[in-house]
């Protein structure tokens, strides 16, 4: 029998390139562990500071781990949804209680107010300037929260298949003296209520123009199977510590506004499954998506 051997030099060679192997695979598992650990400490923070737009790249993962961060990618469109959808549900809970407490509290002092202005003791004497104020005040407070009061009632959305070139044109078509530079496909079709969205557009178009604005530029934004819209205007821009509070109903920073428009378009936006934000463009941009 013939007993085959392997010389010593190659058995040590042997063992030093495999040594070398599991080095280089420890070297390399230790890197992608800690690489992991990075990523799940980065989307940690993103989600303590409430910022649901985290987007981690993919790259260098196992085909797991990729689908897996592919995953959580998406779980931040789907945390900011709800977000946003919670926080116009509370808002029209909120809207809903003070305009019923205030209503009921303005109606009486008008009514009565206005009574007492018809009375001869009243007339021509110096209670009839403080009564005519309290009728004015009490009315004006009235009209100010029927304006709310509609915006807890907002119609149910019928949505319908539509090119989204075509609301663009509609609202374009209402504001001539704007300069427009509209970037969108023709083929580019939304599932949305056209009416609504013509309002959401309306409102952010009339905001514009109260801030001076004499140029609009809306432009498709489209991700894969989800469709966005920019809208920007070169008026004066909103105030740094304002941009945190103008979706909030009854918050302006315009002498008479309202502080409905934007409330009430978000919520427009989000009952239909979208979403309206403010981006953070040095120029007023707002992003619109379905």
């Amino acid at each position: 029998m013939v007993m085959l051997s392997i010389p010593l030099p190659h058995r040590e060679g042997l063992g030093v390139g495999l040594l070398v192997l599991l080095l280089t695979t420890v070297f390399f598992a230790v890197r992608h562990q800690r690489r992991l650990r990075q990523r799940a400490h980065l989307m940690r923070e993103a989600i303590r500071n409430r910022d649901f737009q985290f987007r981690l790249p993919t790259d260098g993962l196992l085909p797991g781990e990729r689908a897996m961060q592919e995953t959580l990618n998406q779980l931040g469109d789907v945390i900011r949804q709800q977000t946003r959808r919670s926080e116009v549900e509370s808002w029209e809970w909120l809207t809903r209680v003070l305009t019923h407490e205030i209503m009921n509290a303005t109606a009486p002092i008008a009514s009565i107010s206005q009574s007492m202005l018809g009375r001869e003791d009243v007339k021509d004497t110096p209670l009839e300037e403080g009564v005519r104020a309290i009728h004015t005040a009490a009315t004006h407070l009235g009209t100010f929260v029927d304006s709310y009061r509609k915006f807890s009632q907002l119609q149910q959305p019928m949505p319908e298949d539509m090119r989204l070139a075509d609301v663009v044109a509609a609202v374009q078509g209402l504001y001539p003296d704007l300069q427009w530079d509209v970037t969108i496909a023709d083929d580019v079709v939304v599932h949305t209520d056209p009416g609504l969205l013509r309002q959401v557009l309306i409102n952010l178009t009339k905001n514009a123009v109260e801030a001076g604005a004499r140029r609009m530029a809306v432009k498709e934004k489209s991700e894969g199977a989800a469709i966005g819209l920019l809208v920007s205007n070169d008026g004066a821009p909103i105030p740094a510590e304002a941009r945190s509070s103008i979706f909030v109903p009854f918050f302006t920073t315009k002498k008479g506004g309202s502080g409905i428009g934007l409330s009430l378009s978000r919520r427009i936006m989000t009952i239909q499954g979208g979403d309206l934000e403010l981006t953070d463009d040095p120029q007023t941009t707002f992003l619109l998506t379905f």
